[in-house]
């Protein structure tokens, strides 16, 4: 791997894994609202003595169940997702367009795992394949500097079939803690499966519980700090307390059959398997079609439609050359947990506001993006801390020394603004005005959302990926203000 020594220089990102504890990371700063709910890192995280790990995955550099230092189960024990195909059709369709099939050949996340393969020197691989390819992790085919053209096809697989219906356990709820059954049957929430000549089959309760997700969903690094918490943020949420789980939002149900056999009949309660999020795959080869992927994409775009909303207040009327102070106000709308989740040191979500008069002249304007498509933020290589309003919602890292980095192993501290469920959050911003300035006064606000920051994947040296970044809009709001002329 190049050389990757992280510093700023001519104006540009010089990327390096020896000492890239800040250049490819970025924390969000909002100067005008307030950071809550901060993760933090573990009082007491589990540890092990040596290399075969201890319990929990946390503490060290394997650990038995997760990590193993040596193979505990067989890679040929399990069969390809094409394999299912033939019985289970619709099921498997939907997995092949899923960020599950993805897992593995993400080239974002792949960039990553190599960033953290050369800070310790292939030590610590294991930790984010755990999750991504539990198979292959168990079965001894990631190892220090390990490569993945060297990956079994079902490894590479990602989150395939049986990485799921092969789970007879959850030994803990994060950190990949599935005990897998290698030689068992195939499980799944179906309480009276049909036997066939392929495979046993058995109900399993389990498959359709929260705590079945959050086992991979929640991330703890290995020195303790917490990356994501989905399923705790759940476990206190209004969906807990009213028996919705997981499954009800990225699994929906519907009258179909689990099987296309002759003997299965339909039933109400068949899953979805694409387990929708706010990720749609960038490799260009990914969906069969472009229909499929506009299909997907129209999923993500009405989840994330359903997830917030923002209002604006500010007085009906202003003199010239007087200020207006916008309240804006942004609603979580999901009951089950935080808008955003899951990996939001990754997530960029954020308000856009601009304020134009009645000549179309720009008055005011915060949430908009340099030339480079980034956030006029600290990462901004352009505009460095040009929009001091910037409202967003996501989380960072801080090193040891308080510097920002994007990569968790570096970080002693993990600060989140993101918003509780059903949570509201109002900010005030103040908008100037002239004497000379013609009404009305409009503003205009939108609630965006991307997965990435571009200087993030032009730093990891993959910038051929930002034009497929897409800035989704959850929401827009409009207020319009007269001016009467100044006294």
């Amino acid at each position: 791997m190049r050389d990757r020594s992280s510093h700023r220089s001519a104006g540009r990102f010089v990327c390096s894994a020896a000492a890239v504890s800040w250049c490819v990371a970025f924390v969000i700063i909002d100067t005008v609202g307030c950071v809550s709910e901060t993760p933090g890192v573990i009082d007491d995280p589990p540890s092990n003595d040596g290399d075969d790990g201890g319990s929990g995955g946390v503490g060290g550099l394997n650990d038995p169940l997760s990590m193993p230092a040596s193979p505990t189960l067989s890679v040929e024990s399990f069969n390809e997702a094409s394999k299912c195909a033939g019985c289970h059709p619709n099921h498997y369709a939907q997995w092949k367009t899923s960020m599950h099939a993805y897992a593995t050949i993400d080239p974002i996340w792949r960039t990553l795992v190599a960033v953290r393969q050369a800070d310790f020197e292939g030590q610590r691989d294991q930790f984010c394949t755990q999750c991504h390819t539990a198979i292959g992790t168990r079965g001894g085919e990631v190892f220090p500097m390990f490569s993945f053209d060297d990956f079994s096809p079902i490894s590479l697989e990602g989150v395939t079939c049986e990485a799921c219906h092969k789970v007879a356990g959850i030994e803990r709820v994060y950190n990949s803690g599935h005990v897998l059954d290698e030689t068992g049957p195939i499980r799944g929430p179906i309480e009276d499966p049909v036997p066939n000549s392929f495979h046993e089959s058995q109900f399993s309760p389990l498959h359709d519980t929260s705590e079945f997700c959050g086992a991979c969903h929640d991330v703890i690094e290995q020195h303790g700090l917490l990356l994501e918490r989905p399923f705790e943020e759940w476990a206190a949420s209004p969906a807990a307390e009213g028996g919705r789980n997981c499954q009800s939002c990225h699994m929906p149900t519907y009258r179909g059959k689990a099987a296309d056999l002759p003997d299965v009949p339909e039933r109400d309660n068949i899953h979805i398997h694409r387990f929708v999020g706010v990720d749609l795959p960038m490799t260009d080869d990914f969906f069969a079609d472009d229909a499929t992927r506009e299909e997907i994409r129209g999923e993500i775009v009405d989840l994330l439609r359903s997830a917030g909303r923002i209002e604006l207040e500010a007085t009906e009327t202003i003199e010239a050359g007087g200020q207006i102070d916008l309240f804006v106000t942004l609603r979580n709308l999901i009951d089950a947990h935080n808008l955003p989740t899951g990996s939001t040191f990754n997530r960029q979500l954020w308000i856009a506001v601009t304020a134009t008069d009645g000549e179309g002249k720009v008055l005011y304007q915060t949430g908009d993006l340099d030339d480079n498509g980034d956030l006029r933020d600290y990462w901004s290589e352009l505009d460095q801390f040009g929009d001091s309003d910037l409202l967003s919602f996501t989380s960072g890292f801080l090193d040891e020394r308080g510097n920002p980095t994007v990569f968790p192993w570096l970080a002693a501290e993990h600060v989140s603004n993101s918003l509780s469920p059903l949570f509201v959050r109002t900010n005030t911003l103040f908008i100037p005005t002239e004497e000379a300035t013609v009404g009305p006064i409009t503003i205009e606000a939108r609630l965006r959302f991307r997965t990435f920051p571009p200087f993030l994947l032009r730093a990891l040296g993959i910038g051929e990926l930002v034009e497929k970044l897409e800035i989704y809009d959850i929401d827009e709001a409009t207020l319009t203000v007269e001016v009467a002329p100044a006294a």
